[in-house]
């Protein structure tokens, strides 16, 4: 099991990685950060994120899927997002967050080794 701080730096050495955190959806609040700066508040762009996957949640429900979300993806022209709920139960009502740089990442890499430290990940 990882704690989060070791978990924040090993999402952080993916290849294009410009941010991650562990953020409350209840309160949109970041637990832990890293990376960010040169004009990226990761603390903001996770709250914001916040939106997106109650956004999500709200969807699933009105559709009575029955389902959960593995993850989301957004795509911007520069960057990749990824947010990833956390399952485990200590974990309820985190999630992780990523931001990616679109050129240097590769976004099959990312998303398995944000499932393997969402699954290792010690709250």
């Amino acid at each position: 099991m990882a704690e989060m701080d070791v978990a924040l730096k090993d999402a952080l050495q993916l290849d294009g990685a410009l941010a991650v955190a562990i953020v409350d959806w209840t309160s949109g609040m970041a637990l832990g950060t890293a990376g960010g700066g040169f004009g990226f508040d990761i603390a903001v762009a996770a709250a914001a994120n916040t939106e997106v996957l109650r956004a999500k949640y709200r969807t699933l429900e009105m559709l009575d899927l029955g389902e959960n979300v593995e993850d989301i993806l957004v795509t911007l022209e520069s960057q990749y997002h990824l947010i990833r709920p956390i399952t485990a139960p200590d974990g309820h009502g985190l999630f992780l967050y990523l931001a990616l740089h679109r050129e240097r990442a590769n976004l099959a890499m990312a998303r398995h080794r944000l499932r393997l430290i969402e699954q290792q990940l010690e709250i």
